[in-house]
């Protein structure tokens, strides 16, 4: 665990308040689970800002790949935060690790893998390393995902949001299989709920952004991409395919999108230089409304709804 450093600015005498000048003097890294609307990214930004008025290295990680704050959705992106500068447009990630869908569905291990190389990544440089995760945090899906995030990130401290009681199986099961301490909170009064609709909105805003001109096409290979294409796939199977553009150390580059056209399969991406592979995800996604649809891999390129 980080030892504290500098001194703590004054906050407002409340339970949260207190919980962040709690975090921030322990330092070590923080991973905030809870439902949608229980406050995870301003409990996040709370933590950062006092940090860094701290004297803290800060690192941000933002694992919510439907709402990200940090690089594209579908992606894990890291933020370096050592002022209130580097808090004032979160958007440019730092590190990026693509993971190819906005729901951890089906997708647990590119979540938790994503998230658990940047924290690693993190430990090099900073003394406050802060996880904001997915609101996926009951049935099968979200339990599995958080107790592998906790095997794979190895928390300090866990800090879970409830409105209800609705984290309480997860923080049972955590606080049972890990060692990490495990702190359960309300939301705070001032979170606003964010509807369905202004969420949508808010992921297709952030895709427009990935895929801002200038655009360029690059004629690919089939031997270029992660799973690798079976022998005799019909390439048109893949257009529209949201791809990750990586750069032969693991880091991702940015997005891109397929495109086949009279047996020509190519990459649409404004992140081209230094580009050496492509990473399938298991969405398509339209570069007019920069909505998606969820694909399943398996069943395009084996013909298997697995």
């Amino acid at each position: 665990t980080a030892s504290a450093v500098g001194t703590i600015p004054p906050v407002n005498d409340n339970p949260h308040d207190q919980l962040v000048e709690r975090l921030v003097d322990r330092g070590g890294v923080v991973m905030l689970i809870g439902a949608p609307d229980t406050g995870k990214t301003t409990l996040a930004r709370n933590l950062l800002t006092v940090g860094v008025d701290a004297g803290r290295n800060a690192a941000y990680i933002d694992a919510d790949v439907g709402q990200t704050m940090v690089g594209p959705p579908a992606c894990v992106g890291l933020r370096w935060v050592n002022s209130r500068a580097d808090m004032e447009d979160f958007s440019p990630a730092d590190d990026l690790r693509f993971v190819g869908s906005v729901s951890p569905e089906r997708l647990v291990l590119q979540e938790v893998l994503a998230t658990a190389t940047l924290v690693e990544v993190a430990r090099a440089k900073a003394d406050l390393i802060i996880i904001d995760t997915t609101g996926a945090v009951s049935g099968v899906t979200g339990q599995t995902l958080k107790y592998h995030k906790m095997e794979m990130c190895r928390p300090d401290v866990v800090v879970a949001l409830q409105r209800g009681s609705e984290m309480e199986p997860t923080v049972g099961l955590l606080r049972r299989f890990f060692s990490a301490d495990v702190e359960l909170t309300t939301v705070h009064p001032d979170v606003i709920p964010v509807s369905p609709e202004e969420r949508r909105v808010h992921r297709t805003e952030r895709f427009a952004e990935a895929f801002a001109p200038p655009l360029n096409r690059f004629r690919v290979k089939p031997t270029v991409f992660a799973p690798a294409l079976p022998t005799g796939l019909d390439l048109s199977r893949l257009d529209g395919m949201l791809v990750g553009v990586h750069d032969g150390t693991g880091r991702c580059l940015g997005l891109g999108a397929l495109e086949h056209d009279e047996d020509a399969l190519r990459v649409i991406t404004n992140v081209g230089e230094g580009m050496k592979g492509l990473r399938l995800g298991s969405l398509t996604i339209d570069l007019e409304t920069f909505d998606t649809t969820r694909a399943n891999l398996r069943e395009i390129m084996f013909g298997l709804d697995l």
